[in-house]
């Protein structure tokens, strides 16, 4: 079960793809964004998920929206995941997946980061949910049918 809109989103700290330490709160302060939490770099629908978020990102960016991958994988990883993709946004590496249980993305008992997507207001409110483990194309046609119904 998802985090109920309009609630709170959980503030974090991060290692990123940038080089140093995401901070929800103060990287993204008054802007919105999409966290979309996925289960593992470099299997097949998680690579079609980011790559369909890549092929959207001017989309988005027109929108005024930061999008942000996470998952448990490591930032070495990530940054192979990342660079052979060419995706233009920062993955968060969760190793222990404390973000990803805050956020009410992980399946209970075997750990594993659930398909979740949450689009942020500025005030990093939950502005909307979409959460489906199998199909990624629709995270994407969600947020962005969410954001113009909210904009």
């Amino acid at each position: 079960m998802a985090l109920k809109i309009g609630s709170q989103a959980p503030d974090f700290t991060l290692a990123s793809t940038s080089g140093k330490d995401f901070k929800l709160s103060k990287d993204l302060a008054g802007k919105p964004c999409i966290l979309y939490f996925y289960p593992k770099d470099f299997t097949s629908v998680c690579t079609a998920e980011a790559c369909d978020f890549r092929d959207n990102i001017a989309q988005f960016a027109d929108m005024g929206v930061t999008v942000i991958g996470v998952s448990r994988d490591s930032v070495a990883t990530h940054l192979r995941f990342k660079k052979s993709n060419d995706l233009p946004f920062e993955l968060l590496a969760d190793v222990e997946g404390k973000v990803s249980k805050a956020y009410q993305a992980q399946i209970p008992l075997i750990g594993m980061t659930k398909r979740i997507t949450y689009l942020l207001d500025e005030h990093h409110r939950i502005a909307t949910v979409y959460e489906n483990l199998f199909g990624a194309k629709q995270h994407i046609q969600e947020m962005i049918t969410k954001i113009n119904l909210i904009s």
